[in-house]
Formats: structure tokens, sequence, C-alpha cells
């Protein structure tokens, strides 16, 4: 069953909206996160932010001084989707003022954008904007192979994964070298991380060379863990005559004769799988499995997004104004366990917090006596389903507080030793 928009009525959203922003967005939180504990100065206030408003009015160059002008801003202008872009030279709301030239972008997150529209020619159960939890497994692959590389290879730490709240999943490397990276620099990661190359008239994608690079065999030990059934069971890649001669389109021509008339003479997708394995050379000369697996799962980056420090992207806890679901952190410790199904819709969070309320008014007069007892309102985001990602995204926050804190407190003793 595909994830569609069949479940949520986007003509609540103009009505909804106002108490999203009202109540529940986490605004203080946000602010920790994009501020980067003031260092360097003015790196908040410099920040490019981009509003989409009714009607698909888009207002770029939106920037604030502070967590409470950001608050009312949005408030105010009821932004149906927030993107966010780079720090620049001069605050962004003052870009008209300033000298030709002089306005540039500075810094920026890296920032990685993986959609599943870009594996269209390799998914049987579902195409375009919808998903199901088939095809997501894709998605739980690509965060695993990026995060891992991310980590181990460049050695970044603070890495925010945010589902995007349709079809796709972003990646927000937040480590203050990863902000300064160049334009070159990050094209080269992009460059780097990108296996899968070719257009829609490009049979054969992945091409390697061996020994295989150890970042590709460390990505084929997570497609391994999955491969089988993912390519069997979810998406039946052996099952119909259509769906295997995509898979024998990548064999050399000198295996996939006799493979062809063996897969007619098979009785299902479980043996076709296993004369697949069987027929093809093994390594170390020969890598043909091992580009299938590839070809079929690892991650497609939109590699332009990642390689310019200009482009915006979408904000983390942006409602998707398709689908109403919420923009949210993954916690990628867990990563098998995120249900895009299970992702809040700004409509089930309203009703929540109604219900919530609701309760609690009855609760209070009962325990008045008939009068209901006015009480400091806790955080709203507390008493819905929102909770859950605020607690990642508040983690991954303090996780990078320490970690700057530490690099302080290093600074300094090397200057006392000094």
């Amino acid at each position: 069953m595909a994830l569609t928009e069949s479940r949520y009525d986007a003509s609540e959203l103009p009505d909804l909206l106002p108490v999203y922003y009202r109540r529940l967005f986490p605004y203080p939180q946000y602010f920790r996160w994009l501020s980067y504990g003031g260092v360097p100065k003015n790196y908040f206030q410099n920040r490019e932010f981009s509003f989409t408003l009714k009607d698909d009015i888009y207002v770029r160059y939106q920037s604030f001084n502070n967590q409470n002008e950001l608050e009312k801003e949005m408030q105010k202008m009821v932004p149906s989707k927030i993107d966010i872009g780079a720090v620049y030279s001069h605050k962004p709301s003052q870009h008209n003022s300033v000298k030709s030239g002089a306005f540039q972008a500075e810094s920026k997150e890296l920032v990685f954008d993986i959609d599943m529209t870009d594996y269209d020619d390799v998914r049987t159960c579902c195409s375009s904007a919808d998903i199901c939890r088939n095809c997501w497994t894709l998605m739980t692959m690509a965060i695993k192979i990026l995060d891992r590389a991310l980590a181990e290879d460049f050695g970044f730490l603070h890495r925010l994964w945010v589902y995007s709240g349709r079809r796709g999943v972003h990646c927000w490397v937040c480590d203050e070298n990863a902000r300064k990276l160049s334009q070159a620099a990050r094209s080269a990661v992009a460059e780097y991380l990108s296996v899968v190359k070719g257009g829609n008239d490009t049979i054969k994608k992945v091409h390697l060379t061996v020994p295989i690079h150890p970042s590709i065999e460390e990505a084929l030990n997570v497609i391994d863990s999955y491969f089988e059934d993912y390519a069997v069971n979810k998406q039946n890649l052996f099952d119909t005559k259509e769906t295997w001669q995509k898979v024998l389109a990548l064999v050399p021509d000198e295996f996939r004769d006799r493979l062809q008339k063996d897969f007619i003479k098979a009785r299902n997708s479980a043996e076709r799988w296993k004369l697949l394995q069987h027929n093809l050379p093994r390594r170390p000369k020969d890598c043909h499995m091992e580009e299938i697996k590839l070809q079929y799962c690892y991650p497609r980056l939109d590699v332009n997004v990642s390689k310019s420090i200009n482009h915006l992207l979408k904000s983390p806890f942006s409602v998707h104004p398709k689908t109403g679901r919420i923009s949210v952190p993954i916690d990628v410790k867990n990563v098998d366990k995120f249900d895009p199904f299970h992702v809040p819709t700004i409509s089930s969070l309203c009703k929540e917090l109604d219900q919530k309320i609701e309760e609690e008014r009855v609760n209070a007069s009962i325990e008045n006596g008939g009068e209901p007892e006015v009480k400091r309102r806790t955080r709203d985001y507390k008493k819905t389903s929102l909770l859950g990602p605020i607690k990642i995204f508040e983690q991954f926050i303090d996780e990078m507080e320490k970690s700057r804190k530490g690099l302080l407190l290093e600074q300094s003793d090397k200057e006392r030793d000094f």
C-alpha cells in the first residue's frame, strides 16, 4: 500500500498552521541548533530563511535577530513550507542595500538529499511520489550507508537525519569543519559518495574496479543484510519476465543467454535468485553481482543540493503541504524501526492537543469543585506525538553542545600550558 495524500485533507492546512506555529513548533531547540552557541558572532542573524506562503508565494532572504523575532514572524506569515539557506556576510534581509558583490554566502551545513523518485527505475512497488514499506527499505539502507561513510571516512560527528515529510530523507552535517567547506570540497565529498551514475537512458549505472574501494565494501555489507529479502520478496525482481530482464540487462553477454533460458524454466523468484548467484563468476576478478546490488540499492544523491553553499533545503519541523506530515528527525540508531506511516501529521497533532487540553480542563474542574484552575501551561508539544521527534532533536543538540564545550576546554588548557 502506497503512502499517498489520501489520508490528509489539504484544505485544513490554513486553519491548522497558525495553531502549529503558535503552540507546537520547537522554537527554543531550533534556535539552539542554528545559533551554534553564538560562535561565530551573528551566525544566526546572517542565516537565510525562505518561506513559501499561501498560493505558492515564495519569499527569500528572510533573517531574524533572535528567537523571539523568528517566532513572531513565523506566526505572522504562517509559511506552508520553510527552507534554510546559507549564512551570509551580511543580514539576508538587507541584501538589497549591500554593495554589489559584497553579499556572499560564507557558510552552511553540508547537506544531502535522497529522494525516492530517483529509484523509479529499480523499484516495482511504487513510482513517482508514492512510497510504501517495501521500498522504504531503500531509505533505511541509504541512511546506514551514508551515515557510516560520513562518520568513518570523513570523521564528521554531528549528523542530523530528517524525514522530508513525503518521499525521502535529508542529512545535515553540522560539524564546524563541514560548515566551512568550499564549494569545490563539497563537490568532492558528493562525488566520493556517488556510485550510481547515468541518466534514464543509461542501462548499467555502476562500474567497479578491482580491488573494490573499502567504502563501497562497507556499503555492500549493509546491502547484503537486506538484499535477498528486499529483492526477492519485497520487490519481486525475479517474479516476472519484465522485472528479471532488467536485472539480466546488467549481466555480461556471455552469461545472459544461459541465464535467460534457465530463468524461463525456473518455477519461482527464489529459484531464479539462486541461479543468478550460482552462475555469475565470483570475485576477486569479477564484480558483476556487486554491481547489480549497488545499482538497485546504493544511495542516489541529488548531488547539486550537496555541492552548492547557496542551495536551500527544507527545514526540520516544516509541514509538508501535500501530505501534512511533519519533517521529523530520525533516530539513526533505530533507523530500522522508523516508519513513515507513523510520522505525525499536522491534523493528528492538533487533534491530540485538543483532546489533551479538554482532558486537563475536565480534570482540573473536578478537582476544584467545578471551577477550572488556571495553571502555567507546559509546552504543548509534550502533550502530542511530536514529543518523541523533539527528544531526538534535543539529544542531537545536546551532543553538539557537549562536543563544543569539550573543544573550548581543550583549547583553554593548551593556551594555559603555552
